[in-house]
């Protein structure tokens, strides 16, 4: 039915089609486990408990809308856009959003952060460069999602160790194996298309972008000091909840110092009896972090990229996310999930065939119960033991819980991670799926280098060394 409805309605699936028919597949899934001996009180009790799981990332959502109002509304976001084009050449713009978005989602140890500050910045930039938004979503995308998949400071990249039985480096260590071979080659993509793209946008338009940014807006260097203060905060191991908060009343803060004459416009536009200074930034500053504002320039493209819509924006979103959970709920209740995959394991024995039905299992979660920690916790629970039993270290297992499930998470648009990425970007996840190189190019390569058994580590690789050292220690001391 969510086929249907994406056949039927396009980009409007995610405005309430889908919602319904998750709602729906929730109840026929409780009527199987009502009909298999499941008491409604377990049922409601499992429900709630999904959703429950969900409400970090539901607040942090809010949390983004109202840090992407005002840091567009203190020229953070346009000022970013301003240096950017005049940094950018068109032609290596991909390949430096991927280098950016890695950077700064292995320093900070979170996609959505990265995607929520400087993704949003790279989007106008690439939009005003006449570049596909799909593609410059999937360049975000697949740089945002590298760092987050090999930080030390990442909660996914410290949930598949804990969950497989490894330490964390090793688990980075050996993620690198898979994880290089895909970025060098995302690397190489994103070069390819920039350099084969035919731009749309003549020199004279991005002049005319950086006029109607600059009449508009104090465009200063100072304006750095907001996201960089955030990285620094995120950086320290704050809890995102905080450090989003923390960056949005910075946002607002700065929007006071540099930005008097835009609060005083727009508070006259959206309360025209407003007289004082206070009262009109006191206004403009609530409707940024709460509802839809538009900063209106001489360019309508500017107008359009200056377009926010706060907590209010993120609405749809979350009531995806409220009926994924609800159905993903009403599957774990019946026990549905683990019917469909406790087949997969009994079948699976060799390297390539463990790591490829680890890897669609997780997949399966992505879909299914639609958080990436749920499909990473229940697989590694799933194969511990048969990884132990055909003597596979636990570092197989958590690497590919990182490539099945943190990786393609964001591709699936009802899952919390694309649904969020997709709304803040404002971008459709269809239209980026295409181009998350690195995404796709991940797990292909995890399976591939398990089915040709490369540097697969198995207990027992190291006893002959340990014993020959033995033999000689006991051979020098006789």
């Amino acid at each position: 039915m969510i086929g249907v409805n994406v056949f039927y309605f396009g980009d409007r699936s995610l405005d309430g089609p889908n919602q319904f028919v998750l709602i729906l597949s929730a109840a026929v899934a409780g009527l199987i486990a009502i009909s298999l001996g499941h008491k409604w009180n377990a049922i409601l009790g499992s429900i709630i408990k999904s959703i429950s799981s969900a409400m970090p990332s539901i607040l942090i959502l809010l949390l983004i809308g109202a840090l992407a109002g005002t840091w567009m509304l203190s020229g953070v976001v346009p000022t970013l856009i301003y240096y950017g084009l005049k940094l950018f050449h068109p032609s290596i713009f991909l390949f430096a959003t991927v280098i950016i978005g890695g950077v700064v989602s292995l320093a900070t140890g979170s996609s959505w952060s990265t995607v929520a500050t400087i993704g949003i910045a790279l989007i106008g930039i690439g939009t005003t460069l006449g570049i596909d938004r799909g593609i410059v979503a999937g360049a975000v995308i697949s740089g945002a999602y590298f760092g987050d998949k090999i930080s030390p400071l990442s909660d996914t990249t410290n949930l598949a160790p804990a969950m497989a039985g490894t330490d964390l480096f090793t688990h980075i260590r050996y993620m690198t194996i898979t994880t290089t071979p895909a970025m060098i080659l995302t690397l190489i993509i994103f070069l390819i298309i920039g350099f084969t793209y035919n731009f749309s946008t003549e020199p004279t338009d991005i002049e005319q972008v950086l006029s109607a940014i600059d009449s508009k807006f104090n465009v200063t260097p100072w304006l750095m000091l907001v996201p960089a203060l955030l990285f620094f905060v995120i950086i320290k191991k704050v809890p995102p909840l905080p450090a989003l908060l923390f960056g949005s009343l910075l946002g607002g803060l700065f929007a006071i110092l540099f930005q008097p004459h835009l609060l005083r416009e727009i508070g006259l536009i959206l309360e025209p009896e407003t007289q004082t200074f206070f009262k009109a930034s006191y206004i403009t500053l609530m409707q940024s972090m709460f509802g839809e504002m538009t900063i209106s320039t001489s360019h309508p493209a500017v107008t359009e990229l200056l377009t926010t819509a706060g907590m209010q924006g993120m609405l749809n979103t979350i009531w995806l996310i409220l009926s994924a959970m609800i159905f993903g709920g009403a599957m774990e209740a019946a026990g549905l999930l683990r019917k469909i995959t406790r087949h997969i394991i009994a079948e699976a024995k060799t390297a390539g065939a463990l790591v490829s039905a680890t890897i669609g299992t997780s997949i399966f979660f992505n879909i299914t119960a639609s958080d990436q920690y749920i499909s990473i916790v229940v697989p590694g629970r799933m194969f511990a033991n048969t990884y132990k039993e055909n003597g596979f270290k636990p570092e197989l297992l958590s690497r590919s819980l990182e490539d099945g499930g943190t990786i393609t998470s964001v591709l699936v648009p009802w899952n919390t991670c694309g649904a969020t990425q997709s709304r803040v970007l404002g971008v459709p996840t269809v239209e980026y799926i295409p181009f998350a190189f690195f995404n796709i190019l991940s797990p292909l390569f995890s399976i591939l280098f398990a089915f040709l058994n490369y540097k697969i580590r198995r207990f027992g690789d190291d006893v002959p060394v340990k014993k020959v050292s033995l033999r000689w220690k006991l051979f020098k001391r006789t």
